[in-house]
């Protein structure tokens, strides 16, 4: 336990306190040290946040208006302006 806390970076954060009692009360109800539950709620919402976007509807219609676009090999070609258009939605 000792290593843990050695390799972790301390921190000062302000709360209101009304979100201070609420996780004081989560924390007892947990049998868990406030610290250790804010690290936990940290550590699900960046997990939550790395997860990848979906498609958005706009990717989806960029997709099917390539039928209807002068390209004449997107038979062929098909894979290259699927990733063209998923690369302009996500960035």
């Amino acid at each position: 336990m000792l290593l843990e806390v050695m390799l972790m970076q301390r921190t000062q954060i302000y709360l209101h306190p009304e979100q201070h009692r609420a996780l004081l009360r989560e924390a007892a109800k947990k049998g868990v040290s406030l610290a250790k539950l804010i690290r936990e709620i940290i550590a699900k919402h960046l997990k939550e946040q790395a997860r990848p976007v979906p498609a958005g509807k706009e990717t989806f219609l960029k997709i099917v208006g390539m039928g209807a676009s002068d390209k004449t090999d997107v038979s062929v070609r098909h894979d290259h302006y699927l990733a063209e258009a998923l690369k302009g939605d996500n960035g």
